[in-house]
Order: C-alpha cells, then sequence, then structure tokens
C-alpha cells in the first residue's frame, strides 16, 4: 500500500504541472469582488500601504485588527484566540475557508483527529475502509504560519497579505482551494512583529529605517530559538501553536516560512538533504518531497527564478525540535521555506556557481548587478506562489494527504505493536565490517564475495532480539526526582502523545509499579516522536568523501529527551495492557502533593536529588537553612551528605509548598550535628544590549524554579565594587571575548541604530572589557562566586591564568575536525558526587555537548585549588547523537571548580543549560549558587 501511495502522490504532481504551466501562461485575476455583500478592506485602504511597499511593515496589532475587520466583512474567515504569548499579547489565527466548510468546522476537525491518530471515536484502530471514507468526506486542512522569526519579516507580512487575497479573491483557483482545504493561518510571534516593525518604523524618514540595533530579543526569553522549542515546549507562544497542531487541528500539511535564501538565490525549500531520521514514515520522506517538488514546479511556471533544494542549503531531516521538524515526527508533511525579502530594497548579489542550472537549482535568478533592485514586493509575490502551490496541491490530492496521514498513523501502531528494528548506522557498518572480507564463494550475480550463508548470518546479526525496539516505556513514580519526571510526562503531552497513568500499582515484566507511574505505549500513531524522546538518535557518520571533514547537522545530531532529563524508566518488549490504567487527558499532569510531616522539633529535611528542592530553598527566604555535612540514616532510608535541612518554623510554608509543587519534607526529632549553613543568594545574571538567547533561555530556568537575581551588563560590571552587590555572578556564551570563543548569543545587535537608543536601554550598551576581567577578578578574590558555562563564558579560565588546557590535541596541535568532531550530542560524564556543586547529582550524568571546550589540569592544578568536578572516563561515552573520534575525550575535564582568592570559579565546558532541556545537569548551576 505504501508503494500505492507513492506511485499515486507522484503521478499527481505530474498532473499538476499542466495546470502550474496553464497559470503561468494566464495569470490570476487579481482581488476585486468581496465574498459577500459587504466589501472587502484592501491592505491600502487600511495601512495606506500595500503589504510589500518598499519602507513599509506592519506590526502585530495593526495586523490582527485588520483581521477582526476581515472577520467582519467575509464569511470565509473566523479569528480564534489560541492563548496569551510572553508578553501578554493575544496570539491569533485565521481560520480561512469556504462558507459551507465553516457550517461543519466541528465535523471536519473530527476527522481530522481521527485520521491523525489513526483511531475512531471508540478508540479502535480504524479500518481501511473507513479510512478512505473519513478521506472521502474531509477537507484538507493545512497550517500556514509567519514571523515566528521575526526580523524575518517577510513572514508576517506575507502571512497577512495571504489572508487578505483569500477572503476577497473569486477567481476559479482560489474558491477550489477554499472549498477543498481549511487553511490555518497562524501568527507565530505577535511580540516579535510588534517589535520589529515599531522599531523598523520608527524612523520618519523611509529611506532610513533599519532594523539595526534591536533593543532586545524577538521572544521575550530565547529570541530566535523560539524555533527551538517544539519538543520541549516551554515558551507561551510554543504551548499554544502546539495545543493546536497536536491536540486541536492536525493539520495533514504545515508550511513554517522563514528567511532568508542562500546567497545567490531567491529562496531555499525542500525537498531536504539527507539524512532524514529514521524513526519517521517513508511516506512522511516522500509526502514532504512532493509538496516541495510542486511549489518549485509552480514557481518555474510562474516565471519565478531562484528556487534552490537539497543540498542548495543546510536544511536536512534529521533533528526534532524546530516548528516544521517536530510536526513531521507526527506524521505531518511539514516544509520550511527560506526567502529574501526586505523592506529597504536590496541586491541579489552574483554567485557564480548559483548561475549553472543543476536538478537542485533548476532555474537560476539573474542578479541585480545594475538597474532596479530586488523589491519586498517581489518577495511578498514569491510568497503568495509557494503558499498557492501548497494549497493547489493540498486541493488535488485531498484525498491522498488526508489517506496518507491515517496510513503513517496505522504504520506507527502496527511497528509498535510487533518486533520492529529502527536502522542505526553504526549497527549496520559494524555488522557490514563483519562481513566485508568473509571467506565463501561469491554466488552469482556478484556480493562481492560474500556468500549467502553468510549474508543471512549478517542479517540476523541486524536483527538480534535485544536489538529490537521497545513497544512501552515505564516512568515509575518511585523515582529519585518524580517532579521532574512529571515534566517530562507534560513534554509529551502537550506533542499530543498518548500517555497512560495507573491508578493502582501493576506489575509488568515482573517488576511492580507504584501508583501514579506513568505508562507510554509505542502503540500509537505519533510513535515516531514517542521514539525519538526516549531512544537514543544514532546520526550517520556524514562525509561528503574520504579525508573531507564532517558534513555539519543542520541543528543537533542528539537530543534524546529523556537522557537529558535524567528521567528513570525502563523500556519493555510488550505492550503494557492492565485495567488499572487510565489515559491521562489533561494538558499538564498536577504533581501529587508531597508529604509534610508534622511536629519537626529538629527542623526538616529535603532531598537533594529532587531539583524542586531548590524552589522550596528559594521561598524560605528568612528562614535558618543549612546542608548536612554527613549521611544520616532515618527510618532505614540513607539520607546522604548535602540534604537540605530547614529549621521547624517553616513547617506552614513547607506545607504549602507540598500542595503547590509536591515537594516533600522529613521531620526529625533532633537537629542534626555539623550542618553547613547555608545563605540566600544575591544573584546577578550577565546579559547584552539586544539580548543574548543563552541568557535568556538562563532567565527562563532561574524564574522557573523561584530564583531572585538582576541582568547585569558590561557597564555595571565595569563599574566594580561587585561583591557590595552580589554573591554570584553568571555567564554564558557570548560573554567572555577570547581566542577560541564558540557559539555566541545570537540575539545580541552589532552597530548602532540610525536614531539613539531607547532611554530604558541607555545602560546596557557596551561590551565586556578587560576592564571588566579586572572587576571580575576582583570579585572572585573579594568572596564571590562566578559560574562560566559554554565556550566562550570559560575564556574566564585563561583570564584568571588558571592551570587549564585544551585536552583535545595531538603531537601539540588541537584535532582537525577529520579526527574529532561532536555537533551536539548527548554524553555521558562522570561526576563528582562528593563535590557540594555536584549533590543530588549521579556518579553518571548525561550531558548535553556541542564541539565544547574539554580540558587538561596542570599538574599544579590540585596545589592551586583547581580541582575537576565532570569528566570523561570512558573513550565511547556517547550516549546519543554523533561523536566523530570520541575515544579522544577519554580523560578531559568539562567541569572545573577553581579557588581564585576568597571565592570560587566554576567553569562548565558542556551546555549544562541547553535550551532549558537538560535538568540532569541544572544542579550543577543551582548548587553553584546557593553552595558558599
Amino acid at each position: 500500500m505504501s508503494r500505492r501511495i507513492a506511485w499515486i502522490l507522484s503521478t499527481c504532481l505530474l498532473a499538476s504541472i499542466g495546470s502550474f504551466a496553464q497559470v503561468a501562461q494566464k495569470p490570476v485575476a487579481p482581488a476585486a469582488t468581496a465574498a459577500t455583500a459587504t466589501r472587502i478592506t484592501s491592505p491600502k485602504e487600511e495601512f495606506g500601504h500595500n503589504f510589500g511597499d518598499d519602507y513599509f511593515l506592519a506590526n502585530y496589532q495593526q495586523i490582527s485588527a485588520y483581521w477582526k475587520k476581515l472577520a467582519k466583512q467575509s464569511n470565509r474567515i473566523v479569528t480564534e484566540d489560541i492563548g496569551k504569548t510572553a508578553e501578554g499579547r493575544t496570539q491569533l489565527m485565521a481560520v480561512v475557508t469556504s462558507p459551507e466548510n465553516h457550517k461543519k468546522l466541528a465535523r471536519y476537525k473530527q476527522i481530522a483527529e481521527q485520521l491523525a491518530h489513526a483511531r475512531g471515536a471508540s478508540g479502535d484502530v480504524l479500518t481501511e475502509a473507513q479510512a478512505r471514507a473519513l478521506a472521502k468526506e474531509g477537507k484538507t486542512v493545512v497550517w500556514i504560519d509567519g514571523g515566528l522569526h521575526a526580523t524575518e519579516v517577510l513572514g508576517a507580512q506575507q502571512l497577512a497579505e495571504m489572508v487578505y487575497q483569500f477572503v476577497s479573491r473569486t477567481d476559479e483557483e482560489t474558491m477550489r482551494m477554499l472549498n477543498d482545504c481549511i487553511i490555518l493561518f497562524v501568527h507565530a510571534n505577535p511580540d516579535g512583529n510588534d517589535l520589529t516593525a515599531d522599531w523598523y518604523m520608527r524612523n520618519p524618514v523611509p529611506e532610513q529605517r533599519t532594523m539595526t540595533g534591536l533593543p532586545k530579543l524577538y521572544q521575550k526569553y530565547i529570541g530566535h530559538d523560539n524555533n527551538r522549542d517544539f519538543f520541549g515546549s516551554t515558551q507561551a507562544e510554543t504551548e499554544n501553536m502546539n495545543r493546536v497542531l497536536y491536540r486541536e487541528w492536525f493539520p495533514q500539511i504545515v508550511y513554517n516560512h522563514h528567511q532568508s535564501g542562500p546567497a545567490g538565490t531567491v529562496l531555499w525549500s525542500p525537498p531536504l538533504r539527507d539524512p532524514f531520521n529514521y524513526n519517521q514514515d517513508p511516506l512522511l520522506v516522500l509526502g514532504i518531497q512532493t509538496v516541495g517538488l510542486a511549489l518549485h514546479t509552480r514557481l518555474a511556471a510562474e516565471g519565478k527564478p531562484g528556487a534552490t533544494m537539497r543540498s542548495g542549503g543546510p536544511y536536512d531531516g534529521w533533528w526534532n525540535g524546530g516548528l516544521r521538524n517536530t510536526a513531521a515526527f507526527h506524521n505531518m508533511i511539514a516544509i520550511l521555506t527560506e526567502m529574501i525579502g526586505n523592506p529597504t530594497p536590496q541586491r541579489v548579489p552574483l554567485v557564480m556557481d548559483r548561475q549553472l542550472p543543476s536538478s537542485d537549482l533548476t532555474y537560476p535568478v539573474t542578479p541585480t548587478l545594475t538597474g532596479d533592485l530586488w523589491h519586498f514586493r517581489t518577495s511578498i509575490e514569491y510568497s503568495i506562489a509557494t503558499n498557492r502551490g501548497v494549497l493547489d496541491i493540498a486541493s488535488k490530492m485531498r484525498e491522498n494527504f488526508l489517506y496518507g496521514i491515517y496510513k503513517m498513523g496505522r504504520n506507527s501502531i502496527e511497528r509498535g505493536s510487533t518486533d520492529t528494528w529502527t536502522p542505526r548506522p553504526h549497527r549496520l557498518a559494524a555488522v557490514a565490517a563483519s562481513g566485508a572480507g568473509a571467506a565463501g564463494a561469491a554466488p552469482a550475480g556478484g556480493r562481492g564475495g560474500i556468500s549467502q550463508e553468510r549474508e543471512v548470518e549478517m542479517w540476523a546479526a541486524m536483527h538480534k532480539p535485544e536489538d529490537r525496539d521497545p513497544r512501552a516505556f515505564v516512568i515509575s513514580s518511585a523515582q529519585r526526582d518524580v517532579l521532574t519526571a512529571n515534566k517530562f510526562i507534560n513534554a509529551l503531552l502537550e506533542t499530543g502523545i498518548r500517555v497512560e497513568r495507573a491508578t493502582q500499582s501493576i506489575t509488568v515484566g515482573g517488576k511492580t509499579y507504584p501508583a501514579g507511574s506513568f505508562v507510554v505505549n509505542a502503540n500509537q500513531a505519533f510513535r515516531p516522536h514517542v521514539i525519538d524522546m526516549f531512544e537514543p538518535q544514532d546520526h550517520p557518520d556524514n562525509f561528503a568523501y574520504p579525508g573531507a571533514p564532517p558534513t555539519r547537522p543542520y541543528d543537533n545530531a542528539g537530543w534524546t529527551l529523556a537522557f537529558q532529563m535524567g528521567i528513570e524508566f525502563d523500556r519493555l518488549f510488550d505492550t503494557v495492557k492492565s485495567p488499572a490504567l487510565e489515559v491521562v487527558k489533561e494538558w499538564n499532569v498536577t504533581p501529587t502533593p508531597g508529604v509534610v510531616r508534622p511536629a519537626g522539633v529538629g527542623g526538616y529535611l529535603l532531598s537533594h536529588s529532587v531539583l524542586d528542592s531548590f524552589r522550596a530553598l528559594n521561598a524560605l527566604s528568612g528562614k535558618a537553612i543549612a546542608m548536612t555535612s554527613s549521611p544520616m540514616v532515618i527510618d532505614q532510608q540513607t539520607w546522604p551528605a548535602g540534604s537540605f535541612w530547614v529549621e521547624p518554623s517553616a513547617e506552614a510554608t513547607l506545607t504549602d509548598l507540598a500542595k503547590k509543587i509536591g515537594i516533600s519534607a522529613r521531620a526529625l526529632t533532633v537537629k542534626p550535628d555539623g550542618l553547613v549553613p547555608l545563605r540566600t543568594p544575591r544573584i546577578g545574571l550577565w546579559d547584552a544590549y539586544g539580548g543574548s538567547m543563552e541568557a535568556g533561555w538562563t532567565r527562563w530556568i532561574l524564574e522557573q524554579f523561584d530564583f531572585t537575581f538582576d541582568r547585569v551588563f558590561a557597564p555595571q560590571l565595569d563599574a566594580g565594587n561587585l561583591n557590595a552587590k552580589y554573591d554570584v555572578l553568571i555567564f554564558v556564551n557570548g560573554a567572555i571575548p577570547g581566542a577560541g570563543a564558540g557559539r555566541g548569543g545570537r540575539g545580541g545587535a552589532a552597530g548602532a541604530a540610525a536614531l539613539p537608543v531607547p532611554p530604558e536601554y541607555a545602560n546596557q550598551q557596551g561590551a565586556m572589557s578587560a576592564t571588566s576581567m579586572t572587576a571580575l577578578k576582583a570579585f572572585a578574590e573579594g568572596g564571590g562566586t562566578i559560574i562560566a558555562i559554554g565556550s566562550s563564558a570559560t575564556n574566564l579560565g585563561a583570564y584568571l591564568a588558571l592551570p587549564m588546557e585544551n585536552h583535545l590535541v595531538e603531537n601539540g596541535q588541537p584535532l582537525p575536525q577529520t579526527k574529532f568532531y561532536t555537533p551536539g550530542s548527548v554524553l555521558s560524564a562522570r561526576v563528582d558526587t562528593a563535590s557540594p556543586i555536584a549533590y543530588g547529582m549521579q556518579p553518571h550524568t548525561d550531558v548535553f555537548f556541542d564541539n565544547s571546550p574539554v580540558w587538561k589540569l596542570g599538574a599544579d592544578a590540585a596545589a592551586k585549588n583547581v580541582k575537576p568536578i565532570a569528566w570523561f572516563d570512558s573513550k565511547t561515552p556517547l550516549r546519543s547523537g554523533w561523536s566523530w573520534g570520541q575515544s579522544y575525550l577519554d580523560g578531559g575535564v568539562i567541569g572545573v571548580d577553581a579557588k581564585v582568592g576568597q571565592g570560587r570559579v566554576l567553569l562548565f565546558g558542556a551546555e549544562i543549560l541547553q535550551r532549558a532541556q537538560p535538568h540532569g545537569t541544572f544542579k550543577f548551576l543551582f548548587n553553584g549558587i546557593w553552595t558558599k
């Protein structure tokens, strides 16, 4: 059946070319006639400008008000409030379709949900006949967004223009699309649209308008990383959009707009380059190719050159986490385009290797060498063409797309119910190597000297029972940190994963799990996402040719969320069934109230293993707080050194916290001896004018755990006297200059704006300098704690002349990428759990590593009070992702605790806060904050 669907897709694509050619020969009539008796207000009438006019941008307040006006004038559109943004704006989605379809939206939404889950209203798997009947009845649900990355200003403007055209045009093609499709026009970043448009338009002289010098991130916390959050689902806008995608509408096609096109082209669009993620269904990969080629074909037919694909850009199908990426793990045909365009006219440069046509760039664009420039309106017209290309194939292949999402979901259910082996490149490579020189006569047809018997052996080696995919994952409620496990479950729930909860204890595979444990069975339509969140990624060794440097993944190579969050779970090879299991219906699970035993005359103990204990510490300001200095055994339970102690008067606060966040506290009859007092820390977090994304992620994390802190900028640091204000200063990537700096804060904006910076941002300007380094050294020597995280921040070690050097060297030279290369991946590190900086952690902890610094400590390090906190103690530390030459990591240090004067400096080369995902390493930061 999969082959048949692929054949249908390709056949329909070829059939569509003729209609595209007709479009090119006979342009579609412009908008003129209203959909109803009410006249439709044009953008020119609303704003005094058309979308795409030079030097004009509409902000979100204008666009949202315009959509609401159109909803009153046309019976093709309704606007929906999908939630509040990080800054409190109402995020709108415009649902556009024919008036007849609007009358049956609830039914079409129900059809989309049943086909996406491949299950009927009763929960039973749909039969082929049922699915085909639903596909025939339903409409193609197409998601088209804009504005996610707000400085990519084309996205929001084309979206608003597209809505106008589809509520006003009456040409035959538009009416067909409206009849066959339900279009979800989603504004992906209202806050950023207001910021960028207002900043650009603030200059009264149009020709002097610029985006340079934006004073803050275009998403409150994470700026550009708002497209790196879709499986973590941490931000308000992400939650809003995930709810639409995976809980309400289940679109079959998702179109995510971005900028900018590769130099010398106008845009990039799928087909994607390899590798794709092997958890995905073949129909998903073929579907992306089909829709992408339809888009390219339409552009060519309309005489719009400059579209490239595959090798023309860095975009692959491997990574999960972006809006379109995560949708693909839910069997949605999800594409993106990257297109040029700016309200300030621009050039299309001459790039010689973009002028020779190829299968990945069939129709090169003429560069703007002389004469007219490339205008914003032209980019709007290209965007409209790509939108219509997507909607055209969505209309003509309506039943195929509806049936296709069912078929992918049905395939996933079947794969989750049987023995299945997901291809793993390194496992296959090992088997291939074992068979490459095997003895035996080569049979007819030539198999390179490998006999058929050996092939059978190799096939068996590829399918060992212990290597098959799990059919279920069980997360026990008895684990060390069940509150963090709840957060992991919430990430799954917010991406539409079916989760079950034990209402009483259950026994599976000879092991008993207590009530409150969670079960995630793999026999569900969104199995690709389930496997991707629990199982390790195995990225292939990707080289253009032998001896070439590695081909960089588009984003990360490994990210397994269960590993990063330190979740304890069991992999089972049978589906878990029990009458004691109930499906979790909530958007988020609420923690079970904790237990606080009264009459704690000796105070209370909180577990250092529970990350939310730090929320309790932050809520107990003014109370006496300490850590135990030695283990304690109470009622046969061992409380290790570093357990938190709180004075007896904290009972009321702890009881309230137990109800609110699920924390538990152990009452003591006697106050422990040898307590190490803790002080409530005064915290400063470095940031930069324009906003650092890494600092923004850190702000969000600190707020989630109720830390109080100040943002500190270079001018305040340069002023000195820091010990009078702070106990702890935190620095992240982009903070500390120096040779060898890695990923910097992409949120910062270089250069000065054409107009003065608003007064509220004046004290944020300026870069870190030698003066800053002098102030930091004085702060540490005066008793302060400095925490530096990531490749550039840890340059601080060189400024302080700490006895540490690069571990990744050979014959005195840094290792080239041909020998060592580890893009974003999850590795296992040895942790010194006897150090207060690692209290509450496991001896081996998964860390996120992105070509991060790895150090070798000098022979005099111990004498200078510089010691390792975390290091690699294996030649094979890779847990998930790709690590070429990983054996070089063995013995390398990634966490350092250095005494500097009366204070301390903590350096973490690994990304211990990576996009708020690795909860398993947050304690490095939190302990560093609380430990004097």
